[in-house]
């Protein structure tokens, strides 16, 4: 990350173009956190120094400048990730990964085989890292139960660990989309039992239970995850990611702002990796934060502009893998009270909530997917819209009913979509979703009907890689080199778009990534990406996710936070 300086000139490059007029080489200027100028390119040179870059020589347009010449490369707006929960994407890559397993059975046997290689670290190493390797406990991540054939349970888990040599180490297991978690035997009783939370006949705590299991593993020290997160975002750098809303789940208090001002008080713009963050706060801290006087987008500590006070943020139904999506027609082969999923909140506390955070200052970010959650946000959005204006977002959206798809551009309401899900979710949606997936991940239906999007992956449900919800918005089909099974046909073939009637194009995809930016301009902030090819060129996003085209050259307020030229 470079220090500040009084402009950064980017020379010759070339600026991304949804009209496809074209345009030649620009030099662009940035100064005081804004693009100051764009000018056809100046045909003199200067000298570079060891590091490519040069001062720009007095009378040539501003003497403090640094120079970085782009050779011809794009620019575009910086890309954001509108919906991350940092502190477990930074720990998940420590974590088994058993996305990609096809039944229960799998996944214990990837258990087994991780358990099976910890096991035989030594005594020492163990004792260094201040405790033995058969307390701690084995965190998984990733899989999704919806289509097993068979079905999971506490002693499936615990037989995947007795045969790895470790018989009381502790397993969970958090689905892909978080909403669930799978427990052995040993971590019902290590825990899930402290938290109050009991397991069902098959091991499984789903919602608010889930919730407070992966809160309670993600109690590590605040120095190491504090190091993870700043690398994690390190990392979005290089993917051309400027900036994330942070949704994380703590029990920390104050919730996640006051994790995001400590960080900021203490590392200052290294803290975020110099990336833009907007902290989210949900109900349990919403008292707190509105005694602190947060605003939505305000400095979160004073003389640090990147670090802001994010939305509020309200889960109304669960998801679509644990058929806990709270959805108008009943799940196939469900009765009861459940059989049309779960909605956590009635809707008139519902309205009153989202009424007291916006008083506050703190614009609702409601989780919803299912289309009965859809409709009861969007009711509960209306209701407590100011006088003037709208505003507020829907998480998610995954199902939403024809006569709603207009209500979003009607109350201003902006649909936060995570198109990287429906990758993994075309299988489970046909089979729970009958006859609806017509209008599920709805992006085309939406922006044809006036509506705002705005993408991001819901990370660790899938990565912080804005590329690949770009990929997935316009391409319906995973672009990966080595994608998931949900990705691939009976043959190991990729699949056809998944309804292709609701995909959006690729300047669309940029804008829903770039807060609305659809290219570079005078008076922007001073947030802009180089990327080696045309990214509207038909499967430049997808290149990107598959390293084929890198991210060169990454800028927040003015700084170079990434370089790869």
């Amino acid at each position: 990350m470079t220090a500040a300086t009084d402009a950064l000139l980017l020379r010759r490059c070339r600026l991304v173009d949804p009209a496809g007029s074209g345009s030649g080489l620009v030099d662009v200027l940035l100064r005081g956190g804004a693009v100051s100028s764009i000018t056809p390119s100046m045909s003199t040179t200067t000298t570079a120094s060891a590091a490519g870059d040069a001062l720009l020589p007095p009378g040539a347009g501003d003497a403090a400048a640094v120079v970085v010449d782009l050779d011809g490369r794009w620019l575009l707006p910086g890309l954001w990730d509108e919906h991350v929960h940092l502190g477990q994407w930074a720990q998940v890559r420590r974590r088994l990964d058993v996305s990609t397993a096809a039944s229960a059975a799998q996944a214990a046997a990837a258990v087994t085989q991780r358990a099976a290689s910890e096991h035989t670290a030594s005594e020492h190493t163990a004792a260094e890292r201040g405790r033995s390797v058969s307390n701690s406990v084995l965190v998984g991540y990733g899989f999704r139960d919806g289509l097993w054939p068979d079905a999971p349970s506490a002693a499936l888990l615990d037989d995947a660990v007795a045969t790895a040599g470790d018989a009381q180490r502790p397993v969970v297991l958090v689905s892909g989309d978080l909403h669930c978690a799978w427990l052995s035997s040993a971590a019902a009783r290590q825990v899930a039992a402290p938290l109050g939370v009991v397991p069902d006949e098959h091991g499984l705590v789903r919602e608010e239970g889930a919730f407070a299991v992966q809160r309670a593993l993600g109690r590590v020290g605040e120095a190491e995850l504090d190091a993870a997160v700043a690398e994690a975002l390190a990392e979005a750098a290089t993917r051309g990611v400027v900036g994330v809303v942070d949704l994380e789940m703590t029990d920390s208090p104050g919730g996640t702002a006051a994790v995001w001002a400590r960080r900021a008080a203490a590392g200052g713009r290294a803290a975020s990796a110099g990336l833009r963050v907007e902290a989210g706060t949900y109900p349990q801290h919403l008292d707190e934060a509105l005694a602190a006087g947060l605003r939505g987008r305000a400095p979160l500590v004073a003389g640090n502009p990147l670090v802001v006070a994010g939305p509020l943020k309200v889960i109304t139904d669960g998801s679509l893998n644990t058929r806990t999506a709270c959805c108008l027609e009943p799940y196939p082969g469900r009765t009861g009270p459940g059989a049309h999923g779960e909605l956590t909140w009635p809707p008139d506390q519902l309205a009153g909530l989202l009424r007291r955070g916006r008083a506050g200052g703190l614009e609702p970010a409601v989780h919803a997917i299912g289309d009965a959650a859809v409709r009861a946000a969007l009711d509960a959005l209306e209701a407590s819209r100011p006088v003037e204006g709208g505003g507020g977002r829907i998480e998610h959206a995954q199902l939403v009913a024809h006569d709603d798809v207009a209500r979003f551009a009607a109350l201003g309401v902006t649909a936060s979509v995570q198109p990287a899900h429906l990758l993994d979710d075309r299988d489970v949606a046909e089979v729970h979703w009958p006859g609806r997936t017509h209008r599920a991940f709805p992006l085309r239906a939406l922006l044809d009907a006036g509506a705002r999007l705005a993408m991001g992956s819901d990370a660790p449900v899938a990565a912080l890689d804005p590329w690949l919800a770009i990929a997935a918005a316009v391409d319906r089909t995973d672009p990966r080199t080595n994608p998931s099974s949900a990705a691939l046909d009976s043959q190991g073939r990729p699949r056809p778009p998944w309804h292709p009637e609701q995909a959006i194009t690729t300047a669309e995809a940029l804008a829903a990534s770039a807060r609305g930016r659809s290219g570079v301009a005078v008076g922007d902030v001073a947030d802009v990406v180089a990327l080696d090819a045309d990214p509207l060129a038909p499967g430049t996003a997808a290149a990107v996710v598959r390293s084929e085209v890198r991210v060169a050259l990454t800028v927040v307020d003015g700084r170079v936070v990434h370089r790869a030229m």
